[in-house]
């Protein structure tokens, strides 16, 4: 789940309200208020009736968003935190391009550690790190380091000062130190503790003019609370005094219909899924509000939506959404409550009902332990799904019905029907993404095999098959003998909660800056006004960007157009796309700052990219895939342009070329397979490539090989690569992505590739993965394969 204003942009005006209305509350009060009375009475008045409408239900996260936001703001109202420090720990403007002296600090955590050391409440800090690597180790491996003593004077600093330090060591942890040491210390608890939710308690506050508004999440289906509701009031679809319409295929008409039968007799209606019936929903908001006025009083209307993807396609009416009260039902969280979940949809009945007992059983609970993990594997993000799927126990239910099926009309065990039938149809039916199909397959195959009959059959480490039990007996099985919650029950390895953690933790921030008012964002000390801090920033990127390519010359200067030759002359072409709009629209912009031109929505909107430290969106258009920062995006860039130059001096194919240096990799791939088959004459449609990982680093070659090329700047997300073994190996607990040594790519044909002991290894641009799909290396290993299918390990060209 992204930004809580991007993927439920229906929160926006509730949002928007209530910054407003806290902005006027905070100017209201006198200054000589204690910030215990100003919280209080926001508390009372404000905080409590947002949170009880829109923000009920939702994800602790994004909770702990809004509530960060509303914390930091009082706290800079009060002058108690200083805006520069607020400042780094949103922005994080780590200094680029320096190289850690630490071991256990990455170059990155280090750039922020620098730029921190720059500050006066900062000075030193780098050398201290330097000085005390053991006890800063020591903190920066804790699991909590939130929760430790600082080491050194810096125990002594600040709730912010010290988030500021934790926000370069360890940025994974920086949101259990948001909730706790700002928004419980100084709102309370009950904006960092989960509530249930009582929907009783909620309809009390609905009426004919009050709507409720369900957003769905995946596989959880709200609309049974309004069922349940019903019938202790006595409002039932036997009855004829409950309406459910399912819009989308013309059921619009109906809907009209129900809702004016129910406004005079008082019934309720259900309306799912409005968001399929776009056109329609001005018609529903109108409709809605001549309702509200002179209906029966016991009239009810319940609308349930997807969240909109981003706030671009947002098409639920303002109207709606400000009468409405917004709940959300959250699905269960983590493996013990979604194994729990999927067994309740089962029942003693349902043991006892095939004649295979035994069989049945096994592979019914197998089946519930492959939902649970493919349902809950998606809070990982790209290194569990490349795309999140809607896995529903309607996918569950109907894989058991099959399973019944089959073992009644069969008495062998048909594995293979069964894993085609669950892993390609009724769960493969939501896949669209490859490997993401590949990775279903894998569950399958070492969920359900004859093994799973001889007792031999671990569903996870320390999670053996139960034996032959009854229904309460599965449950209590699950209680007693499920391992704590862990990345190990997916098949992952530890750092995926970290890289989870870590990017959950980019997201509070972002979120967390871009909701900051304007006057918190242009203090002096945090840097100067917007206009002044974009100015410095555009003028510093003016003058080192590169010059453009000149490509007549450089074609001049070519002697022959081989496929590499091309490939570099393609490359600068796109750079000089990119470099052109780069300077053009800065020069535009420092104009429209200097008041001579007339600032333009595009200009606003690059104004602000500037300043939240982004890719502006005109840039993004004409460049790479990345997911850095503008700063680093800016550096990297330079890194690029100087590496097409000096190819580009005589077109001689460097010693090692970093792949992920290209705005295009793939042409650099083909271009390895086009030579080969030109110099021997074979057909290039039968040829693949052959990927040996070599034992060195690229200052150990001096000229390009032969045939191929040797590539550098590949790294490993999921595992590691053993230099000695020459093969895949697990990953050293938080080392995320680490480096793989020089690669040689080379292309051989078809038919000579051999592929036993090897790992296909998909290749992405980004850790995003998915659309970011370059190519599939075969890496040795001398584990089975599924093993590193199941942990989500793929080779990255930037991290």
């Amino acid at each position: 789940m992204n930004e809580l204003h991007n993927v439920h942009p229906m929160y926006q005006f509730s949002l928007k309200a209530f910054q407003g209305v806290f902005q006027k509350a905070m100017e209201r009060a006198a200054p000589a208020e204690s910030l215990a009375g100003r919280v209080l009475s926001l508390t009372d008045s404000i905080t409590f009736s947002v949170f009880q409408y829109t923000a009920r239900g939702l994800f602790e996260r994004d909770k702990l968003t809004f509530t960060a936001q509303l914390t930091f703001q009082i706290l800079l109202m009060n002058k108690e935190i200083d805006p520069a420090e607020l400042d780094f720990l949103l922005r994080y403007p780590a200094q680029p391009g320096v190289t850690s002296p630490v071991e256990f600090l990455s170059d990155l955590a280090w750039g922020g550690i620098k730029a921190l050391s720059s500050m006066e409440e900062f000075r030193n800090l780098d050398r201290d790190i330097e000085g005390s690597a053991k006890r800063w180790k020591k903190f920066v491996e804790s699991e909590c380091p939130e929760k430790e003593r600082f080491p050194q004077d810096w125990k002594n600093k600040s709730a912010l000062q010290r988030l500021c330090i934790l926000r370069a060591l360890r940025p994974d942890r920086v949101p259990c130190a948001v909730r706790w040491d700002f928004v419980e210390e100084k709102l309370g608890s009950k904006y960092v503790v989960g509530r249930s939710l009582d929907f009783a308690m909620t309809f009390e506050e609905s009426g004919p003019g009050t709507p409720m508004f369900f957003i769905l999440s995946p596989g959880v289906d709200p609309l049974k609370d309004v069922e349940k509701h019903g019938k202790k009031l006595g409002y039932t679809f036997n009855h004829r005094n409950l309406h459910n319409v399912s819009l989308g295929q013309g059921q619009e008409v109906v809907a009209e219909q129900a809702l004016d039968v129910a406004a005079k007799e008082g019934h309720w209606v259900i309306l799912q899924n409005i968001h399929l019936v776009a056109k329609w929903l001005s018609s529903l908001e109108k409709r809605l509000e001549q309702l509200s006025q002179g209906s029966h009083q016991d009239f009810r209307v319940f609308l349930s939506a997807e969240p909109a993807p981003c706030s671009e396609s947002h098409i639920i009416p303002q109207g709606i959404l400000q009468n409405s009260i917004k709940i959300t039902s959250e699905a269960p969280t983590g493996i013990h409550a979604n194994l729990h979940k999927a067994l309740d949809n089962f029942s003693q009945d349902t043991l006892e009902m095939c004649s295979q007992e035994k069989e049945f059983r096994s592979i019914l609970f197998a089946l519930c332990y492959f939902h649970a993990v493919v349902a809950e594997r998606r809070k990982f993000g790209p290194q569990g799904w490349n795309r999140p799927y809607p896995f529903s126990t309607g996918d569950l239910t109907i894989s058991v019905n099959v399973l019944y099926n089959y073992l009644q009309a069969s008495s062998k065990v048909p594995y293979d029907d069964l894993r085609y039938l669950v892993g390609e149809i009724m769960y493969g039916g939501h896949i669209t993404d490859d490997w993401d199909r590949r990775l279903c397959r894998t569950y399958l195959e070492e969920f359900i095999k004859p093994e799973m009959l001889e007792g031999e059959l671990c569903l996870a480490p320390g999670f053996p098959l139960p034996g032959n039990m009854d229904y309460n007996g599965y449950h209590q099985y699950i209680d007693d003998a499920l391992p704590p919650e862990s990345p190990y029950l997916y098949g992952l390895h530890p750092n995926a909660e970290i890289g989870f953690l870590t990017q959950r933790s980019e997201r509070l921030l972002r979120t967390v800056l871009e909701l900051q008012p304007r006057d918190s964002r242009t203090g002096q000390g945090a840097g100067g006004t917007q206009e002044e801090m974009v100015q410095t920033l555009l003028e510093e990127m003016l003058e080192k960007l590169p010059d453009e390519f000149n490509m007549a010359e450089l074609l001049a200067r070519l002697e022959e157009r081989t496929p590499y030759a091309v490939v570099a002359l393609q490359e600068c072409e796109r750079m000089n796309a990119l470099t052109a709009e780069m300077r053009r629209s800065l020069g535009e912009l420092e104009l429209g700052l200097k008041g001579e031109l007339t600032m333009t929505s595009d200009m606003e909107t690059m104004q602000n990219s500037l300043f939240f430290g982004t890719v502006p969106e005109s840039w993004v258009r004409r460049s790479y895939p990345s997911t850095a920062s503008l700063g680093s995006w800016f550096a990297d860039l330079l890194a690029r342009s100087s590496e097409l130059e000096a190819w580009t001096r005589d077109f001689s194919l460097p010693s090692t070329l970093r792949l992920g240096g290209f705005f295009n990799p793939q042409a650099l791939l083909t271009a390895i397979m086009q030579s080969t088959a030109r110099k021997n004459r074979w057909p290039l449609d039968r040829m693949a490539l052959q990927c040996d990982v070599t034992k060195k680093s690229r200052e150990d070659f001096a000229s390009a090989p032969r045939e191929g090329a040797y590539v550098h700047g590949l790294f490993m997300e999921g595992a590691r690569w053993d230099v000695q073994a020459g093969t895949i190996t697990e990953a050293r607990l938080k080392e995320l992505t680490p480096a793989m040594p020089v690669v040689f790519i080379r292309a051989i044909p078809d038919d000579k590739q051999d592929t036993r002991g090897l790992y296909p290894c998909p290749l992405y641009r980004t850790r995003q993965r998915g659309p970011t799909y370059v190519w599939t290396f075969n890496l040795k290993t001398k584990e089975n394969p599924s093993k590193w299918v199941l942990a989500g390990v793929a080779l990255l060209l930037q991290v």
